[in-house]
């Protein structure tokens, strides 16, 4: 606990919701309408609908578990807790990489916004060839000043952050509500809503819906959640403060998307749809070019300016719970020391911050449109959710004993229906997706094995007999993914219909084996004895190191 005490206690649990739904409402409210309508009609309704339902309750997990241990970096230490160090790392570096890739595509969409103001120089910031679009190099310096902007606001404290984010979050908010509101009232066409994807008559297409949940920009918006959690060490009352700022933050979220949504698919002129249906609708700047259709020219005008605010403020906030994670991973003893050195006047982690920067940079400059980087941050995105239902059920077994200030009644129901909603979206994302995400796993797992050799491959039986059920799922879901019905991007030997209920079998079975494969770690044992000789402070276990001296194994 003393490693962390360095670190400020001092955000409030409305200031920690902001930083949740300044995370959520972020360049996905400019794009995800649009994205979502394309994909499923007049369904992306229900698509945001469940995706919140979804997300709600994998993030209901992750609350306890936020609450339960209080510290910066959570998300990337809970696997950890429960299954041990290789669960650990694929969780933590599964839930970096969704993270820190966020940094630079907030920035690029900020730019891309801009491309499609009157003046030229704008205009040329960013171009499409052959269906590909992409920032020009000129576009590309912009978008990197905008990330170290977000650095610099880091940089000193978290309070300062907290303070100019709360301003940032309030005007996110109120523009994406007022838009919905005022092309609501401008003139809405109730007629598009019975228009198909195509142009049809509508018919609710159920995998159409699941597919724009996992991949139209739903779940990447919604990932936003994870930063009250990231952010739990510099929690006032993390009791208190997690849960309300994760269901508040999806609540007033899914209310803001709704609206924006309805808002959308009433204000496209019906002229537009009888020519291709929704799928055939291309805009740069969907809401800005609705409003100059409806002479609402000071909308647009707000909407230029609030692509800037928007997604500069999730870059902002993502900034600081990166940094949290890079130093959750070093006390999981799988990065350098230097990167869990905390500043002592400021209280955050400046060497965590410089790596990050470093690697957004790196993504800013490899990926270099919103649509290529939002496919990577999506493909991370789904395998994260996937150990926080098996971790905190597996801890109520393990670890009955620890405090826990919020206690999820019916937690086993729970967790089992977040473990399978969770797979059923690494499903819904399509293959050759699922494939790329195990690609995206192996990549990391020679700087696991590196640390392993280091400490003389201490414990690693144990450390593998915990992780057997991760090690299988990926494949097997890859797998089931390739199998799958054409309508999920498979090769149609399971047909539609049958896959969603093999997959959710598959779920259920790797869900038990992974509560059960769970054991009492060092990092646990060490939490119990510094929780019994300091019963008031925040339960936060000591780095591996420690946590092996203290308990002698």
């Amino acid at each position: 606990m003393s490693h962390s005490s360095s670190i400020r206690r001092d955000v409030g649990p409305f200031a920690l919701m902001l930083t949740g739904l300044g995370s959520i409402i972020g360049s996905g409210w400019l794009f995800g309408a649009w994205n979502a309508a394309k994909l499923a009609g007049p369904g992306a309704i229900w698509a945001w609908v469940l995706g919140a339902a979804v997300i709600m309750v994998i993030a209901l997990t992750y609350a306890e578990l936020g609450a339960m241990f209080p510290e910066s970096g959570g998300m990337v230490r809970y696997g950890h807790y429960s299954h041990g160090s290789l669960v650990g790392f694929i969780a933590a570096w599964a839930n970096w990489i969704a993270i820190v890739s966020v940094i630079p595509v907030e920035a690029e969409a900020s730019v891309q916004y801009m491309a499609g103001w009157k003046w030229q120089w704008a205009q040329d910031l960013y171009h499409v060839t052959h269906g590909h679009g992409e920032l020009a190099p000129t576009g590309l310096a912009i978008a990197a000043v905008l990330v170290i902007i977000y650095f610099l606001l880091n940089f000193w404290s978290v309070k300062l952050f907290a303070r100019s984010n709360t301003a940032i979050t309030v005007f996110k908010l109120v523009v994406p509500a007022a838009t919905g509101l005022a092309l609501i009232a401008s003139g809405f066409h109730e007629a598009n809503l019975s228009v198909g994807i195509h142009g049809d008559a509508h018919v609710n297409d159920f995998a159409a819906i699941l597919t724009a949940v996992a991949t139209a920009g739903i779940v990447f918006s919604f990932n936003g959640f994870q930063s009250p959690v990231n952010l739990a060490g510099e929690a006032h009352n993390p009791g208190k403060s997690i849960p309300f700022a994760v269901i508040g933050s999806i609540v007033l979220a899914a209310v803001v998307y709704l609206i924006l949504q309805v808002a959308y698919l009433g204000a496209v002129p019906p002229d537009l749809l009888a020519k291709a249906g929704w799928h055939g609708i291309d805009f740069s700047s969907p809401f800005a070019e609705l409003a100059v259709i409806v002479n609402l020219n000071w909308l647009a005008l707000l909407l230029y300016a609030d692509a800037f605010v928007s997604p500069s403020g999730t870059g902002m906030t993502y900034t600081a719970t990166t940094a949290r994670m890079i130093y959750g991973m070093e006390r999981n003893g799988t990065l350098p020391k230097v990167f869990g050195r905390i500043h002592p006047k400021w209280g955050v982690p400046r060497p965590a911050m410089w790596l990050n920067l470093v690697v957004a940079f790196i993504f800013l400059f490899c990926f270099r449109g919103w649509g290529t980087l939002a496919a990577v941050i999506s493909v991370a995105t789904v395998i994260s959710y996937l150990t926080g239902p098996v971790s905190v059920m597996t801890l109520r077994r393990t670890a009955p004993e620890l405090h826990r200030p919020l206690r999820l009644v019916g937690l086993p129901v729970i967790a089992g229906i977040a473990f399978i909603m969770a797979t059923e979206l690494l499903y819904w994302a399509r293959w050759p997706l699922t494939g790329e995400i195990i690609l995206l796993m192996v990549v990391a797992l020679p700087v696991y094995l590196y640390y392993q050799a280091k400490g003389g491959w201490h414990d690693f039986g144990r450390q593998m007999k915990g992780a057997w059920w991760l090690i299988c799922y990926l494949p097997t879901l890859a797998v089931v993914s390739w199998l799958g019905s054409s309508t999920f991007g498979g090769k149609g030997y399971l047909p539609y219909g049958w896959d969603l209920v093999v997959v959710a079998v598959i779920g259920l079975f790797y869900y038990v084996w992974g509560v059960r494969a769970g054991w009492r770690t060092p990092s646990v044992e060490a939490a119990r004895l510094e929780a019994h000789t300091a019963p008031d402070a925040p339960l936060v276990p000591p780095d591996e190191e420690e946590a092996e001296r203290v308990t002698g194994h």
